[in-house]
């Protein structure tokens, strides 16, 4: 089902979600917030119904100019309470992880756990933030600010050795749909993916250290695009984290592994 709840685009897994444990899941960047095939599987085989929200300036949902990762999860907090769920597993990918754990450190009473794959750790400021990107032309940019942004996102073409062959495997394979929601969001220009990039390059709003929940970091050790080391430093800045590696994947294919850690 897809509804407007506090000017947001919202999908949902079921008509009544008062009293549900839910999936609230954080879409990577860029997409259009609809649930995808797999993440509902997933879901179901726990018993989980599902919420997905596109962020400000994807999709319906309209621009937030200047937010912040933290901004985007009190806009969820909005939703979330609207539709009286009881509990919250907020899973975020790439792009969604940030914002997976910022409704953690938002809503400590309804998130009881926390699972990110291949999420970017705050920004520090350093070159070494950068290190092992494929292409990180596009958060340079942003880390210089919104006109920097705008300018590169005139020439900014994809990389495809940011994806290795496991993740062109996954993306023809069970995560088709991630591919096609990608598409499908360029209808709706550009601005959500450079509000993501910007929001990644300046303070979150939040420190990882407010983050009580219980959290899996999974990631990919063949990662392209955000690199293992973003996942260790975030091990080690989050009170009560776990980290699993899987040397054998990259950015998409480490998605696999969402039913078995769920």
């Amino acid at each position: 089902m897809r509804t407007t709840i506090a000017g947001l685009d919202v999908h949902t897994s079921h008509d009544d979600l008062f009293g549900r444990d839910v999936l609230l899941w954080h879409h990577g960047s860029p997409q259009t917030g609809a649930i995808l095939p797999p993440v509902q599987a997933a879901a179901d085989a726990r018993g989980l119904a599902v919420v997905s929200v596109a962020r400000p300036a994807y999709a319906h949902s309209p621009r937030v100019p200047g937010r912040t990762v933290a901004d985007v999860a009190r806009g969820l907090r909005s939703v979330v309470e609207a539709l009286g769920v009881a509990s919250i597993v907020s899973v975020g990918a790439s792009g969604g992880g940030p914002h997976a754990l910022a409704c953690a450190a938002a809503m400590p009473g309804l998130v009881r756990r926390v699972v990110t794959f291949a999420s970017p750790t705050p920004f520090d400021g350093s070159d070494e933030w950068f290190a092992g990107m494929q292409a990180p032309q596009a958060l340079r940019a942003a880390a210089e600010g919104e006109e920097a942004r705008r300018r590169f996102a005139q020439i900014d073409e994809f990389d495809p050795d940011s994806f290795v062959d496991a993740d062109y495997a996954a993306l023809e394979g069970e995560w088709a749909s991630l591919g096609a929601d990608v598409g499908a969001s360029a209808a709706y220009g550009d601005d959500g993916l450079i509000d993501d990039d910007l929001a990644f390059a300046r303070p979150w709003g939040f420190a990882p250290a407010e983050v009580m929940a219980s959290v899996l970091l999974v990631q990919g050790e063949r990662d392209r695009v955000i690199p293992p080391r973003h996942a260790r430093l975030l091990a080690e800045a989050l009170p009560n984290a776990t980290l699993q590696l899987h040397p054998d994947d990259g950015h998409v294919s480490v998605l696999r592994h969402l039913a078995a850690v769920l």
